[in-house]
């Protein structure tokens, strides 16, 4: 079983989650990231992320289709992953709903997503180093949480 650690970027309004972006990074050093067409749209409607995620999108040629970021994602991780986030309630419904409902995720793959912050939080860690840089691009957010595993593992 290999591990995985991922973050999202993603537009919330109370009732819907949209993905504008996800990164994946490997145990094995093999990284993932794509941004969905509709990331274009949802930068320039909300202030927060005009301002936060806007400026660390790649834009058109990192683009894909939701069907084909979930495609990639069943090639990338495999049949049993052990999949890892910080904060990771709203990433993990925002990565399952790429596969429709809970029940259509990729056969072996887990219910449930393990978050660093509640692991870090049951080991009595209470600070994490500042990320200097890229914050809330979602493969820089990935790198960093991956980063920060391998250190409470210490």
């Amino acid at each position: 079983m290999m591990r995985y650690w991922f973050d999202t970027e993603f537009h919330e309004d109370g009732k819907t989650i949209e993905l504008i972006s996800i990164g994946v990074v490997a145990e094995d050093g093999r990284e993932y990231y794509a941004e969905t067409p509709f990331s274009d749209i949802l930068a320039h409607k909300h202030e927060w992320l005009r301002t936060n995620v806007w400026p660390s999108l790649l834009g058109p040629g990192a683009q894909k289709e939701r069907a084909e970021i979930a495609s990639d994602l069943i090639k990338f991780m495999g049949e049993k992953p052990e999949i890892w986030a910080y904060y990771a309630d709203y990433d993990w419904v925002v990565l399952c709903q790429l596969y429709g409902r809970m029940i259509n995720l990729p056969e072996g793959w887990p219910m449930y997503c393990r978050d660093l912050k509640q692991l870090a939080d049951h080991l009595g860690v209470r600070k994490f180093p500042v990320q200097l840089t890229g914050e809330h691009n979602a493969l820089e957010d990935a790198r960093w949480t991956k980063q920060m595993w391998e250190r409470i593992r210490e």
